[in-house]
């Protein structure tokens, strides 16, 4: 109890301390915040700052100067104090009963002081004052990484931390991911391929309405129109987020009829997405339109014929995955015609040795069976798929995606909870 409480320290006490450390040729950090409610996004702030330096110290703001609510802060300063020494990370922790962290800054001169990733473009009033104080002594800004938000004031305003970040980030550390590794991969040049799209448009349009009010004889709701918006959905957008990450994309589907098609041509075009497509102008166009009032979705309207593609469509499609040149193929399947039992290995077949094969399965309302994409090196189902191609119900996910990785004898398996 004694230890934890010796890391508490008056801004004298620790001066003289670091003034001692400093001619050791320890490094010195200095991170500053409320800390009200200390919860995994500090944590991480914290553990990532001390990794910088041999010295982390923690300043936090008085009670007096916190004045972000009529009730805060919810934890009084000693008490918050306390908590922050009893992580093994922090080395010591000061008061700071100035508004600011400006004069501590100055008395302490720290090699390093770390703020959120959110504070790095510098165009912060209060952070631009800090990084000319840091330059009268040589100190330097450490930015923490982007993946979390840190503060209190959020999760205590909205009063629910986002679960989701953090089972994601679980995950990711248990898998041993970090997402600078990510972001190395997708900004290296080696991984930029060449890539083929096969697959469904579809066409997903908003129709933002408000309610006039509904019908006294039959249950029916009095729409007025007001906007409609559209984007490419389907296996357009896949293209798209391909581009969005560096890849050369062409994207090899089939035309139906309908209003949309320059608007499809044009929003490829603009992401500089080569398209090479076949019409069948007895099909529609896939469009998906929701209808949205006060943001909730009333009902969804769908333009769409499932009828599998003729021959004539089949030979065209074939003949271009076996003439094109690509690194990787995706068969992104919506399950709107391009993609059955018939088709899959009449394309597969013809996929050129030593190319990565993905087959994106993405049936939302339909049945689409992933077992169709044998041998593939990636397939990507969602839970519903996996229980649907194994007919198995029961199972767990994680027995449920390994009796699938060995059924469909992938290499690689992800399979969405979604």
């Amino acid at each position: 109890m004694k230890k934890i409480e010796s890391k508490i320290k008056s801004v004298e006490e620790l001066k003289i301390i670091l003034d001692q450390k400093k001619k050791k040729s320890k490094k010195i950090c200095m991170c500053h915040g409320v800390f009200d409610i200390v919860h995994p996004g500090h944590i991480r702030h914290l553990v990532y700052t001390k990794k910088k330096a041999d010295i982390l110290v923690a300043s936090l703001t008085a009670d007096v100067h916190i004045t972000k609510g009529n009730i805060r802060p919810y934890i009084p300063q000693d008490l918050r104090a306390y908590n922050l020494a009893m992580l093994e990370c922090v080395d010591y922790v000061i008061v700071d009963k100035n508004p600011d962290p400006i004069q501590n800054l100055s008395k302490l001169k720290p090699h390093y002081y770390a703020k959120g990733y959110e504070y790095k473009n510098l165009k912060n009033e209060k952070t631009l004052i800090e990084k000319k104080v840091l330059e009268k002594f040589g100190g330097k800004f450490i930015f923490t990484p982007s993946d979390v938000v840190y503060s209190s004031s959020k999760i205590i305003n909205e009063e629910k931390p986002n679960l989701a970040i953090e089972k994601l980030f679980s995950f990711m550390k248990k898998e041993k991911i970090d997402f600078k590794d990510l972001v190395d991969i997708l900004k290296n040049k080696k991984i930029q391929k060449k890539i083929l799209v096969v697959g469904d448009i579809i066409i997903d349009s908003y129709l933002e309405t408000d309610l006039i009010g509904g019908q006294t004889k039959t249950p029916t709701l009095s729409l007025k129109e007001k906007n409609t918006e559209s984007v490419l959905g389907g296996a357009a957008i896949v293209c798209k987020h391909l581009r969005k990450a560096g890849s050369e994309v062409e994207f090899l589907s089939v035309l139906g009829s309908g209003k949309h098609k320059s608007f499809i041509k044009k929003e490829l075009k603009k992401d500089n997405i080569k398209f090479t497509y076949i019409y069948d102008l007895n099909r529609p166009i896939t469009e998906k339109k929701n209808i949205v009032c006060k943001g909730y979705n009333i009902v969804k309207l769908d333009t769409v014929d499932n009828t599998p593609i003729n021959d004539e469509i089949i030979n065209f499609i074939k003949q271009h995955i076996k003439s094109s040149n690509y690194d990787c193929i995706i068969f992104s399947d919506f399950r709107h015609g391009i993609f059955n039992s018939s088709s899959i290995p009449v394309f597969t077949e013809v996929i050129k040795k030593n190319r990565f094969k993905v087959a994106d399965s993405q049936v939302a309302s339909r049945w689409g069976n992933i077992l169709d994409f044998k041998n593939f090196d990636l397939i990507t189902p969602n839970e519903k798929e996996a229980r649907f191609s194994l007919s198995d119900q029961d199972s767990v996910i994680r027995p449920l995606a390994l009796k699938l990785y060995k059924k469909s004898n992938s290499k690689y398996l992800i399979l969405k909870l979604g």
